[in-house]
């Protein structure tokens, strides 16, 4: 008796099942190869240079606690922090010279009140810092004054300006008076992985030697310019403008002890006091190129395009410090904290999370940070459980995020806010917010309270900035609302919207107003 033929739709199925499990088996196997050629190339470096006599191999005897890298701000104030609490830290800096920036030299009274916290306060002391009470506004001919709401601190409570170098040095002395930090200079070249967990860095010492380090717990904080962030987060930086940087010599503002905020065109220009006698000037110049400071363009543009703007009280001095000719420029970056939960390691400071920094508020949000992890790791006195590690920082991650997201949001969205446009509807948008600022009570406490750090709330943000946009309207329909007012109120709340949304979702709805509702929330005990 003959067989039926199996139908050619049973062989097209054979062959298409077979096909599949050929090359997922291809796949795995192409993977392991990979990850066991990568091993051997690691592992081939690593035999090279310690055969050159170039690479020096510590074995964790467990004397170390904590590796961080860095010690700008957050590293340094993170030392002295862990250090205090009974950790062994090793710090390593890739520069231990006292630091040159034109920017990190306005501490908000929030960030302050963090320095108190965490015992860190006389850092600013001996170094000139100058007190620092609010802010003045110009806009126009126009001005007004925003006083930080600081009637129910003490009287040493407010902000603080200064060197930012000088201040850095004082906090690196501070944590290196410690004896149980090893303060090192250095360049971490790479994080030392071991099954997906951190367990110390590979760096290069001053004298040229290349060593590793382990430890349980790994923080980096390497700022803006970091090269190991991409292996702990998913960076998206953005560079929306640079400041250019001048000193004003033997002169005083306007309002004695304030910033004074020129809301200029395009963009804003800053002033405020770094020591007894000097004024530190930032002109917001939008876009990622500047004009030449070698061929003098810079120097053209001052004088013709901002000089011009600013009070004439500084006019003056501006231009003496621009004929001087020590202009410096620091691209203002922006980047929402994105991270990729990694056991053994955490990212902290400009490496991790950056905002414009027209609010000064990046050290006050370092600083919130070191609190925050501080009380986190009480608990754990082993770090060496990995698991339990891994938790309590994605759980920081978590917590951080009200307080961070505020500051980052209110610089976003009021850089938008305070740049000129030629669009009619964001130009009253600028004029309604000066005006708003100017009504004084609620109306000035309530958004300067979050400019400080003192009352950083996602809620008071969202709703002060719509009453902003919504004053705005409100002007416009005042007396009679025509049909080209009414679009133009509509495209004011429209421009609000497309300013402040995007900022909100970058940096997470859920976490920023709804923490409570991210599992990650309960991973490790409360913080009181």
């Amino acid at each position: 008796m003959d067989l039926q033929s199996p139908p050619v739709n049973y062989y097209l199925l054979a062959s298409a099942f077979t096909l599949i499990l050929a090359f997922n088996l291809l796949y795995i196997l192409r993977s392991n190869v990979k990850r066991r050629r990568k091993s051997n190339d690691f592992q081939r470096k690593i035999s090279n240079l310690s055969g050159a006599g170039r690479l020096q191999t510590t074995e964790s005897d467990g004397s170390t606690d904590v590796i961080i890298v860095g010690a700008g701000v957050a590293g340094a104030a993170l030392a002295f922090t862990l250090a205090k609490e009974g950790r062994r830290v090793h710090v390593i800096e890739r520069d231990l010279t006292e630091p040159d920036r034109i920017v990190g030299e306005l501490l908000q009274p929030g960030g302050y009140l963090k320095l108190i916290e965490l015992g860190l306060e006389d850092c600013v002391d001996g170094i000139e810092a100058q007190q620092v009470f609010g802010y003045a506004i110009y806009m126009d001919g126009r001005n007004t004054k925003l006083s930080y709401p600081l009637e129910k601190f003490e009287s040493d409570i407010s902000g603080r300006s200064f060197h930012n170098g000088r201040f850095i040095q004082r906090m690196r002395e501070k944590a290196a008076s410690l004896p149980n930090v090893k303060l090192e200079q250095g360049t971490v070249t790479s994080l030392l992985e071991e099954n997906g967990t951190v367990k110390g860095v590979c760096y290069k010492t001053k004298d040229g030697q290349i060593l590793t380090a382990h430890a349980p717990l790994t923080i980096v904080c390497d700022g803006c310019f970091s090269n190991l962030r991409r292996a702990l987060c998913k960076p998206q930086v953005e560079v929306p403008s640079s400041f250019v940087g001048l000193v004003l010599e033997n002169i005083n503002l306007p309002y004695a002890n304030h910033g004074h905020v020129i809301l200029a065109d395009p963009s804003p220009i800053l002033f405020y006091p770094i020591s007894n006698t000097e004024v530190r000037c930032l002109v917001d110049v939008p876009g990622q190129k500047v004009p030449s400071i070698a061929n003098g363009e810079m120097a053209n543009y001052l004088k013709t395009v901002v000089a011009p703007q600013i009070p004439h009280e500084l006019y003056v001095a501006f231009v003496a410090a621009v004929d001087k000719g020590n202009i410096r420029t620091m691209p203002n970056r922006s980047m929402p904290a994105a991270p990729q939960p990694t056991p053994g390691a955490l990212l902290m400071g400009d490496a991790f999370n950056m905002r414009h920094p027209l609010t000064g508020g990046g050290m006050t949000v370092a600083l919130s940070d070191i609190v925050l992890l501080r009380d986190l790791l009480r608990p754990l006195r082993n770090l060496n459980d990995a698991a339990t590690l891994c938790n309590y920082l994605e759980c920081f991650y978590t917590l951080r995020k009200p307080v961070s997201s505020t500051i980052n949001t209110l610089a976003g969205a009021l850089y938008k806010v305070f740049c000129a446009s030629p669009d009619p509807a964001r130009k009253e948008m600028r004029k309604a917010c000066f005006d708003y600022l100017s009504l004084g009570g609620m109306c000035s406490e309530g958004p300067i309270s979050l400019l400080s750090g003192l009352n950083p709330r996602p809620l008071v943000l969202f709703l002060h900035f719509f009453a902003v946009a919504i004053y705005g309207v409100g002007r416009l329909l005042i007396p009679f609302p025509s049909p080209k007012r009414l679009w133009l109120g509509a495209r004011l709340i429209s421009g609000a919207s497309g300013i402040i949304f995007p900022i909100i979702k970058s940096e997470g709805v859920r976490q920023m107003f709804f923490p409570a509702t991210v599992p990650a929330y309960y991973k490790a005990p409360k913080v009181d």
